[in-house]
């Protein structure tokens, strides 16, 4: 139910004439930077030494929040709240999150509320008046409230910019009772417009107690518990990026980082909850991430670079073992023992494998709830929103971020299909690693044309990727055929050190695994050349250069 009886379901639009409504004013922007926090590190989090300093308020704030009956602004990803506060009554209206960074920006707007009641006809600027077009307005009720005991406190940084410091604890209430507790921190830019200010102050509050970021806003979460949703836990794809051909190679660079970071941070609930597909696509967010510093490396400071892509390697490493004991037991033993369900040692592989798999789970779990990936995130969403990577820029470098981003991504494209033809020709003499360096070549191609796709004709790239998908998957079985021998040298190593007695018989049903595929993998070889041939024979779908021109000078 609704925290407050006293504010009933929107009233008919009525004459506003005489009601006080705001001046059409540009539309103010809220850019806050969210994290989660464990309710018994509130009490510290505000003593913390970053905090010190100016004096802080305590507010009790009660919000209803209310859409139509078929949910049309959740859908636009707009909120539309009354919030009571003390005595005073305000209703605000935000519009959807812009970019896909860790800090959220979007528009908001905050007005009295009038005789304490939800009026939206009272927002009469343009942008907001577009945010509600088309709502039949009298059909808006509560659908969700929370309470929340607000601590705020402002913390003046260097140059102007000064961060509003929120923590708040409480708790979101749906209609049927059901109830989610609330406990988070809000960092908000609310003078000055260097996001990076935002990011230092979470590293620092994250030295003093754990922190996580937090994707969701409070309405958000609110509409899912409306909705009887759980947390989402399923794994989360890469999702399209959108570019036009007047955007600069800048705006390329932080586009494709912010929606790789995304990407990652959309994968967190996934992989703890042992998600064998959120390790994976994690993974796959990871490798996109370092497969773009090095797209982007010519306007990129090197030790920047450099020093990021190892920060990558690392959660990559993590996860590694993992995603590698999930393909062995769903995609290569699986076939091997449907073709000898007889064979007692398959099953003993299995139950060595699967401790295994359990293991590499456990420290994929512990590389993602731990201090040192929220550090990760922290440190590339200050990088991206920031856009570090002009700290210290010569006037050539400045210049080329200006440069219009076609050109740049008909040469980026060129050189990594010539690259990868390079490395594809004579295939059926290549040995295991000139293969497995085919596949990066590819998979980096892969990257770049998923980052620019968006550029060229869709008949043109769907038919192109189709033809690089089928070499990839591939080359991509042939590795995870190439390095089970690693793995099984890896589990007969841990059986060794354990304590506890290896299943009888799993070695002989490692060697059937490993005889069975590279039977298996020679009948393969034809179709693979095949594909090799028709991906050497495809047409670009971009304008082939030979490089990328130099800005003028």
């Amino acid at each position: 139910m609704p925290d407050h009886p006293s504010s009933p379901p929107v009233p008919p639009a009525p004459a506003l004439e005489g009601t006080p409504a705001s001046a059409p004013v540009t539309p103010p922007q809220e850019i806050e930077l969210k994290l989660a926090v464990k309710p018994e590190h509130l009490a510290r989090l505000k003593a913390a030494p970053a905090l010190v300093g100016g004096r802080a308020v305590t507010k009790t704030l009660r919000n209803t929040y209310f859409d139509t009956p078929e949910g049309e602004l959740a859908a636009r990803g707009v909120s539309l709240r009354l919030r009571h506060s003390g005595t005073k009554v305000l209703q605000t209206l935000k519009g959807p999150s812009t970019g896909n960074g860790m800090a959220l920006a979007r528009s908001e707007w905050e007005i009295p509320a009038p005789d304490g009641h939800l009026v939206p006809q009272a927002f009469t600027d343009a942008d907001a008046q577009a945010l509600l077009d088309g709502v039949d307005l009298r059909r808006l009720a509560p659908v969700f409230s929370n309470e929340v005991k607000r601590w705020i406190r402002a913390v003046p940084l260097a140059a102007g910019l000064v961060v509003e410091v929120a923590v708040d604890q409480g708790v979101t209430r749906a209609a049927d009772g059901r109830e989610e507790p609330i406990a988070e921190l809000e960092l908000e830019l609310s003078a000055g417009h260097d996001r990076r200010v935002l990011y230092d102050l979470a590293l620092a509050l994250h030295r003093t107690v754990p922190l996580r970021i937090e994707l969701r806003t409070k309405a958000e979460r609110g509409y899912a518990l409306a909705r009887g949703e759980a947390a989402p836990v399923k794994a989360v794809k890469a999702a399209a990026i959108e570019f036009s051909p007047d955007d600069t190679v800048e705006a390329a660079l932080a586009g494709v980082a912010r929606a790789c970071l995304r990407h990652m941070a959309a994968n967190e609930a996934a992989v703890l909850a042992g998600d064998p597909s959120g390790v994976h696509q994690l993974r796959v967010a990871v490798r996109r991430l370092r497969s773009a510093l090095t797209l982007f490396k010519a306007i990129l400071p090197p030790a920047q670079s450099a020093g990021l892509k190892v920060a990558l390697k690392g959660l990559a490493d993590a996860v590694g073992p993992a995603r590698s004991w999930d393909v062995f037991l769903e995609e290569l033993l699986v076939p091997v023992t449907t073709a000898m369900p007889e064979q007692e040692s398959l099953d003993a592989l299995a139950v060595a494998a699967h401790g295994a798999r359990g293991r590499g789970h456990v420290a994929a779990r512990a590389a993602v709830s731990g201090p040192t990936y929220t550090e990760l995130l922290l440190t590339l969403g200050r990088w991206v929103d920031g856009r570090c990577w002009r700290d210290d820029a010569p006037a050539d470098r400045l210049a080329w971020l200006g440069q219009p981003l076609p050109p740049f991504a008909d040469a980026v494209l060129t050189r990594l299909r010539h690259r990868a033809a390079k490395r594809g020709r004579h295939f059926a003499r290549l040995d295991a690693p000139a293969r497995h360096g085919l596949r990066i070549a590819l998979k980096k191609l892969r990257y770049a044309v998923d980052f620019f796709r968006c550029l060229y004709p869709q008949k043109g790239v769907r038919r192109y990727v189709d033809r690089l998908s089928a070499l990839q998957d591939g080359l991509g079985h042939l590795n995870d055929v190439a390095t089970m021998d690693g793995l099984i040298r890896a589990l007969r190593a841990d059986l060794a050190a354990a304590r506890d007695a290896a299943p009888a018989g799993w070695d002989m049903g490692a060697g059937l695994v490993l005889g069975w595929h590279a039977a298996h993998m020679a009948v393969g070889e034809e179709a693979l050349c095949r594909a090799v041939e028709d991906f050497l024979d495809a047409d670009p779908f971009w304008t082939p250069a030979d490089h990328w021109p130099h800005p003028p000078s």
